[in-house]
């Protein structure tokens, strides 16, 4: 068996396709199909079922698929010491990541580590919640950016509370108001976000010990925002998702100041990659650099 065919392998159940593998790898579909044939014949056994929904691991295909997964992890590893003892900076570093990560840090984070590290590649992988969990656990990714709500076996980092707000249309009863109390919102039409895994709204009113009146459930927060604009009801969202509103629609604090606690995440933090522990850094340094420009403005 051989690192290439892991590569091709890993990268089919990763995009869940023949065709797009190729495309990634550069190379033919015939190839990319060789490779995968090949190594079934290696093991013995079916490694891939392939269906009109799409590519999946038969169950054998599964147990080795993470082995596969692990020997490509160290084996960057060690690509990456071997050019460290060179003094050369490079690797791959691969990121779990939500929506308002990629559009409120990473693009500042990302731009400053290539002025440093120009050799490293920086891949973002976007899900939600569960989907991120899934990619830190399975190593499709190096580490990734999770809500640290509740209990998790991941070696993690929190790095910023992010305050929940309600949002209101500019016609609600409500949208003058200085804040708002969970209590008191209990009865209105509320569009309830669902982002998958980590049930944030969820666990605040049971906390809080009260109800919403649920009218939908959407996990886009755009389509969220628009719903709330067109008065069909009124929704709370983190503060970091906010920051393009149309007029039309009102912030109110919440009296009982809840908050998500954003964190990174991984197997094992000690175990990352030089290139991964690189950026793992950088983002804590951007990270802190935003804390004092924000003290500064105060």
């Amino acid at each position: 068996m051989s690192i290439t065919k892991y590569v091709i392998l890993c990268t089919v159940v990763e995009v869940g396709s023949l065709t797009k593998a190729a495309t990634i790898l550069n190379l033919t579909q015939s190839a990319v199909s060789h490779a995968i044939l090949s190594l079934e014949k290696d093991c013995g056994f079916p490694l891939l079922i392939r269906a009109k929904s799409g590519i999946q691991l038969t169950t054998n295909g599964e147990r080795i698929y993470q082995y596969m997964r692990e020997i490509l992890k160290w084996q960057e590893m060690l690509q990456q010491e071997i050019d460290l003892l060179h003094g050369i900076q490079t690797g791959t570093v691969r990121v779990g990541t939500f929506t308002s990560v990629s559009s409120q840090w990473l693009p500042g984070v990302i731009k400053s580590f290539h002025q440093e590290f120009p050799a490293i590649q920086i891949k973002l992988r976007e899900g939600d919640y569960a989907e991120i969990k899934n990619w830190i656990t399975s190593g499709v990714v190096d580490f990734g950016f999770i809500t640290l709500q509740g209990q998790s076996q991941l070696d993690n980092i929190p790095l910023k509370k992010d305050r929940m707000v309600c949002i209101v249309s500019s016609e609600h009863p409500l949208a003058e108001a200085p804040s708002v109390s969970l209590t008191a919102l209990s009865n209105e039409p509320f569009i309830m976000p669902k982002w998958g895994g980590d049930d944030e709204i969820e666990t605040m009113i049971k906390e809080h010990k009260t109800k919403l009146n649920i009218k939908y459930e959407i996990a886009e927060e755009q389509a969220i925002i628009g719903m709330v604009q067109h008065g069909l009801g009124i929704s709370i969202l983190p503060e970091m998702v906010l920051s393009r509103l149309p007029d039309t629609v009102r912030v109110i604090p919440i009296e009982e100041e809840p908050y998500r606690l954003i964190g990174i995440a991984a197997p094992s933090l000690s175990e990352l990659s030089p290139a991964a522990s690189r950026f793992l850094q950088a983002i804590q340094d951007w990270l802190r650099l935003q804390h004092l420009l924000d003290d500064s403005r105060s």
